[in-house]
Parts: structure tokens; sequence; C-alpha cells
């Protein structure tokens, strides 16, 4: 097997398709034989599809949601809340970085977190400066820090053309969630 360089990538962009390219990744890799965890920084109240999916594929395959859920307005005392979870999240995947158990590390949604101003972009990117060399880096999310998208080997930004919202189409199971 070739030696690994361990990649940092971002999907970025307004469009549908960050997460899933990442878990359509994250899917290859595992069939690959390498071990792989999702720590998801907003998600945090809904059973998505990929959860069932994720516990489906055993233990090289680990999907956290580390989240409070979406931020639908700015109430003081709910973003304490949201920060507090964010920070934890970002503490434990520094702590998962380091501990050589993951081949792959995809933190969705991070981007979100950074522009909602839950996590310190400082912290952020020393972490991704920090990342073993080993180790492939995913991060998601819109709005990417310029600082990050320099940093990283791949950035891919989705663009929406077309929605199904535009046409008052609420979100379908399997497709959305």
């Amino acid at each position: 097997m070739a030696e690994t360089t361990g990649l940092i990538l971002v999907f970025t962009g307004n469009g549908k398709g960050k997460t899933t390219s990442s878990l359509g990744m994250a899917f290859r890799a595992w069939g690959q034989g390498m071990r792989i965890l999702v720590l998801q920084f907003i998600k945090g109240n809904w059973k998505y599809g990929e959860l069932k999916a994720a516990q489906a594929l055993g233990e090289r395959f680990e999907m956290r949601q580390a989240g409070k859920g979406f931020i639908m307005d700015n109430d003081e005392e709910k973003m304490v809340e949201h920060r507090k979870a964010a920070a934890q999240a970002l503490e434990s995947a520094k702590e998962e970085m380091a501990s050589g158990k993951y081949d792959m590390i995809i933190l969705d949604e991070i981007n979100y977190a950074l522009s909602y101003g839950l996590v310190e972009k400082e912290q952020v990117l020393s972490m991704v400066q920090n990342k073993p060399p080993q180790l492939h880096l995913v991060l998601t999310g819109r709005d990417v820090l310029p600082e990050i998208a320099d940093l990283a080997d791949l950035v891919t930004e989705m663009k929406e053309v077309k929605h199904p919202f535009e046409k008052g189409i609420k979100a379908q199971r399997g497709v959305e969630f």
C-alpha cells in the first residue's frame, strides 16, 4: 500500500452536498480499511439517516453529533449553549486528532461554527496547522475562512443553481436528512 500523505480537504459553498461529499469520501476510506470519525458541530437534535448508516458500518466508522441543533435566532441564552457545545466538540477533535486512532476525521459544519462565532478562529487554525502528517482532515460548511482555504490541499465549492425549496418542496427523507 502506498504511503499516506494526510490531506486537508474543504467542502464549502451555498449549495447542497457539503456533508454528503465528505460522507461519500468517508465511505470510500472505510472501504479501504480506514478508521473514520465524523464530528458534527451543529447537528445534534435530529435523527439523520447517516447516523443509522454509520452505526451499521461498525467500529471503524464513528459519527458523533456534538452540536445543539441548527441556529435559528440569536437568543443569547441559546448562543451560550451553542458555544459551549462547539468548544467541547473542538476539544474532542483536538484529542482525537492526537490519539492516532483515526485515519480520517471530518469536522462537519465547523465552518458554520466559525462564522457564527461559536469557536475561535485561532484555535481552529492552530488545530489544522498541527494536524498529524498521516491524518486526512475534512472541514465542511459554508463561508470557509480564507486562512483555512489557504492551508487546504483541496477546496471544493458547492454552488446552488436550483433547489426544490424554491418550489415550496419541504426537506425530503433520504435527501436532506
